[in-house]
């Protein structure tokens, strides 16, 4: 029932932006979220955009850009120009703005900043100043400020006059007149207080910032680590220049994990976040294509061994019907090994100084593995190749306890080299998702065939 409530909902909406009934359309998307009303927007032809946006008080338009992406935003400042433009800019979030700012060409940014009050001015060139990958370029100057010597009452006045935007007013900074950051109070705790008590008696002295130069990442862990609304931000001299928030927080966190998978996954990062639908054929080609070539040159070594040990296969069928399992099961436990040190890595679970006690960890669950996946190995040539011819001189049971034993050897080693490869990166410098499943599964394909028929020479050779 209430899908099909959305349903009309929407061929309400599109019927009327069909017939440009824009008076009748913004009474529908004031009652809708910001969110919401942006997915609606979003959509809209350039023109009609225009049309619709008119409706909007400059507040609320500056709410709704700040959740457009960034070549919508763009694309407005180009159609109205620079003096309505920046109507809309003064009313967007500080730190949306900033990267927004830092996206427009030298000249659209001086034609943009005569129409910028001088808050905003100043605002905006001094968040831009700050590299997008710190937390200077990812905080907000959208924050609530008082003073220690301040009594409850005379601090929610001036909550009052500073007028922080309504999802930002959770935490209040006191600070002293040079604007060094002493701790902070709770809306809560300013509305429960006596009236005539002072902002000292009820500060937060222990708490969690960052630095203007942090790494975005390590911000983002920390606002996850305490389970913060907002995190200030400090300079070198301790004072207070932002506060990144917890939304922010979570972009940085998706943006991490998406290139860690994409480098996991052997994928060039796009640094401009297109989503799938987005990102041409062309450029998809040229992500993947750089990592699968080389690990595709490097298999070469793969075929090498096989045509080494070609008569050995000719003489015994039967190893040949096993590579396919024993290369699959190793590319297998390498990858998950490989998977939960680079997870414990980006977490701060683990670090370099703990490499012995992290390969001799997995070493010890790969003997278990190796234990259960040989029993498993054991069984399956024995079931499906129990009509196979053998030679005369081996029984079928010795050929499978030989399969298998390789396998239980390959598993041994692959989750070992799985978990070694991200560690050996990150002490070279690099960043551990660089050690990615192709480069992974192409270490194991080679040793696991040296090993299986290392294995198979001992015993049938």
């Amino acid at each position: 029932m209430e899908a099909v409530q959305t349903d009309q909902k929407k061929a309400i909406i599109q019927g009327l932006i069909l017939a440009k009934e824009w008076e009748a359309l913004v009474t529908i998307l004031k009652k809708k979220p910001v969110i919401e009303v942006v997915e609606v927007l979003q959509e809209l032809e350039p023109d009609d955009l225009i049309a619709l946006l008119r409706y909007f008080s400059p507040e609320e338009k500056g709410y709704i850009v700040s959740d457009f992406d960034l070549e919508k935003q763009i694309e407005l400042f180009e159609k109205i120009g620079p003096k309505n433009f920046g109507q809309i800019f003064i009313h967007m979030a500080s730190d949306i703005r900033a990267d927004l700012f830092q996206e427009l060409d030298r000249e659209m940014q001086l034609k943009l900043l005569p129409f910028l009050d001088k808050k905003t001015r100043e605002d905006v060139v001094h968040l831009s100043s700050y590299d997008p990958e710190t937390a200077g370029g990812i905080m907000s100057t959208d924050f609530a400020t008082i003073i220690g010597n301040m009594t409850v009452a005379q601090a929610i006045e001036k909550v009052r006059s500073d007028g922080p935007s309504k999802k930002m007013i959770y935490y209040v900074y006191v600070v002293d007149d040079d604007m060094k950051l002493h701790g902070f109070v709770t809306l809560k705790d300013l509305i429960m207080a006596e009236p005539s008590a002072l902002v000292w008696d009820i500060l937060h002295r222990d708490y969690a910032f960052a630095r203007v130069y942090e790494d975005q990442e390590s911000v983002a862990r920390k606002i996850d680590k305490y389970d913060l609304v907002a995190i200030p931000v400090i300079n070198d001299l301790d004072q207070l220049a932002g506060i990144v928030r917890h939304d922010e927080a979570l972009d940085v966190l998706r943006e991490e994990q998406t290139e860690d998978m994409e480098k996991f996954m052997g994928i060039v990062p796009d640094s401009e976040g297109l989503n799938y639908v987005e990102t041409s054929v062309w450029t998809h080609f040229r992500k993947r294509v750089t990592w699968v070539s080389s690990l595709a040159i490097i298999g070469l070594i793969s075929g090498i061994i096989i045509h080494s040990y070609e008569e050995a296969m000719s003489a015994l069928i039967i190893l040949a019907l096993y590579m396919p399992m024993v290369a699959d099961t190793g590319g297998n436990v390498g990858s998950q090994a490989a998977t939960v040190v680079i997870r414990a890595l980006a977490l701060g679970e683990v670090t370099l100084q703990n490499w012995l006690n992290i390969l001799f960890k997995e070493a010890r669950i790969s003997i278990m593995l190796a234990v259960v996946l040989g029993l498993i190995a054991f069984g399956k040539v024995l079931f499906l190749s129990w009509e196979t011819e053998t030679p005369a001189q081996f029984s079928l049971i010795f050929i499978a306890f030989g399969i298998s034993l390789a396998l239980s050897l390959q598993v041994i080693s692959a989750t070992i080299i799985g978990a070694a490869l991200p560690l050996a990166v990150k002490r070279l410098g690099g960043d551990p998702a660089v050690a990615a499943s192709p480069a992974i599964t192409t270490a194991v394909d080679i040793t696991g065939l040296l090993i299986y028929f290392g294995v198979a020479t001992m015993f049938f050779f």
